[in-house]
């Protein structure tokens, strides 16, 4: 008995078709971007993370108000201490004279800039918190940071990659 050959009307498909990939493509970007915008408007609103601070800041120690400035980079309202980010500053006591007299040089460009008015502190009701208890904070007065203050006073360094920390001594 002879056998008649068989032929499909379909072709077989190996893999799959340039259509089927594009497909795959556009729903995965589709998706990319789908995530990326509501993750975006999630935590993208500026305002809802700034708070306004308005008090009158003095050296801590020296007399008695709602907020003290502690040393350059440093400073407390109420019972809260809060580590100003984007900069580091000369601490007290000094290592050396220098260090000593810049620190407080320091301390009192930062007294001087929370009382020239209202500014704004960034974090949030829930801000990061250093490995001493402090609140890590950025501030701002307008669109001016002052970090940037401080650094063009030469009243602090740098920090992040790249930059060492200390040096006040000479």
């Amino acid at each position: 008995m002879v056998r008649t050959p068989q032929f499909h009307t379909k072709p077989i498909r190996r893999g799959r078709s340039k259509r089927d990939r594009w497909v795959e493509i556009i729903t995965l970007l589709v998706i990319a971007v789908a995530s990326f915008l509501i993750w975006g408007w999630q935590s993208s609103d500026p305002a809802a993370e700034w708070q306004h601070v308005d008090t009158r800041f003095t050296v801590c120690g020296e007399r008695s108000s709602a907020g003290c400035v502690i040393d350059g980079d440093t400073f407390m309202i109420g019972r809260r201490k809060i580590r100003i980010s984007g900069f580091n500053a000369p601490e007290l006591p000094g290592e050396c004279p220098a260090e000593t007299a810049l620190a407080k040089q320091s301390r009192d460009g930062l007294r001087d800039w929370l009382n020239a008015g209202t500014f704004q502190m960034d974090g949030g009701d829930d801000p990061p918190y250093d490995q001493y208890g402090r609140e890590l904070r950025e501030l701002k007065r307008g669109e001016q940071l002052l970090s940037d203050v401080m650094l063009q006073k030469e009243l602090a360094q740098e920090t992040g990659w790249g930059f060492t920390r200390g040096g006040w001594c000479g």
